[in-house]
This record gives structure tokens, sequence and C-alpha cells, in this order.
């Protein structure tokens, strides 16, 4: 929480808008907020349309700084309303950390959705191809999300572990989901349901954090 929320009343967002552009990532946040009855809208729901801005604002070398700068500027847009972003990535032991915070624009395709989704997976097959042993392909999804909500500010992060297949397993979820097998479901994220992957995911993970802290400050101000 920011500072310059002392001494105000703690209070929990019972809406809130998604800062993202992405089909995928939204769909997921709305439900995860739907199961604990808050609701949600997109940016265009709210009345922002696309501007070019918004592409120089992933440019720092942390998840959190990421959905930090999204959440504020957007923030900015929205005043009064709370305002969620985040920021999230696979981190590949066997490649430094890559593709980290640049997940989403690895391959350097200008790609968008399942087009951009396949150059990703394809050059992750590449980098990792010299690999066979399945103990040397581990790696692990890292999300930050970040909430602005007037003056005050909460952020949390979440992971989940796994290792990268040597082949894609299943259509579900999205972006690196196909080649991620998650070391606690024994499955490929895209061969799980929204909500069996949303109980284990980085991102359900770095929400219910979130709510935690909206919890605390709530029963703190009572």
């Amino acid at each position: 929480m920011s500072a310059g929320s002392a001494g105000r009343a703690a209070i929990a967002p019972r809406a809130v808008v998604l800062a993202t552009r992405s089909a995928g990532k939204r769909d997921e946040l709305a439900a995860l907020f739907g199961e604990h009855g808050i609701a949600v809208e997109n940016l265009d729901d709210a009345g922002i349309a696309p501007d070019a801005a918004e592409d120089a604002l992933e440019v720092h070398e942390t998840f959190e700084e990421n959905a930090r700068a999204k959440a504020r500027w957007f923030a900015e847009r929205l005043p009064g309303r709370a305002v969620i972003a985040d920021d999230s990535g696979l981190a590949v032991d066997a490649l430094g950390g890559a593709p980290g915070v640049r997940s989403k624009r690895w391959s350097g395709s200008v790609a968008e959705g399942a087009a951009l989704d396949a150059a990703n997976n394809a050059m992750l097959l590449r980098a990792l191809a010299h690999l066979r042993d399945p103990d040397a392909r581990t790696a692990r999804y890292v999300c930050a999300v970040v909430c602005v909500w007037d003056a005050r500010e909460w952020t949390a992060r979440g992971t989940c572990e796994g290792r990268i297949l040597h082949e894609a397993r299943g259509t579900g979820g999205f972006g690196y989901d196909p080649l991620f097998f998650s070391t606690e479901l024994a499955r490929a994220f895209g061969e799980c349901t929204r909500a069996e992957k949303g109980a284990v995911s980085h991102r359900g993970r770095a929400l219910r954090a979130l709510r935690a802290q909206w919890s605390e400050e709530v029963g703190a101000a009572r």
C-alpha cells in the first residue's frame, strides 16, 4: 500500500478495470475475479481506446515494474476507478531465466494472438532442442499484479513450477501453456480447464495474494 493511503479507511474495491489488451489475460482475470464476486470491466468497456503510448509501458527489467507502469498509466485516465494490471512470463532455468519479461515478444514476431504464440513456442523449442532430459528443462511461470486505486497501491506476486515439454499438448490456455508441464497438476496447462489452471497458476496465486492484502486492510479498519 502506498504511503499516501496512511490514515485512510482501507476498503477493498468491489469492481475493477482490467488494464490489458490481451484477450487471453482478460478472460482469465475476469474468471478469477468472478469467483470472488468482484465485477470487472475491460478497457474498451471503460472507454479507453488503444493508444500507441501503451507500447512503451513494458520496458522495465522486472515484472513488478512493468505491471506498476501499466496500472499507473491507465489509472491516470480512469480517476476514481480501481485499475488492475499484471505482467507475467515464463522463466526457463537453462536459458538463464529467459524469456522472462520479454516473454510476449521473445520471438521478435509482430503477429498477434495465436500466430504470436506459435512463433514464441517454436523459438522456445529450438532453444531447448539440445536438452533431452526433462530435469534439464525446468521452468516457472511468474506473475506480478498491481492495483492502483486513487492514492492506494497494492502489489502481489505468484509463481508456479514446471518444465518445458518437447512438444505441445492440448489446445487450452494461451501463450506457452501447451508447452508448460505443471508439476502440481502433472499435465500441461494446455490440457487443463480454466478452473484447473487457475487453482495453481501464477496469475491465480498473484490475485489471491492481492485479495488477501485487501482482506487484511478491511479487517484492520474495523
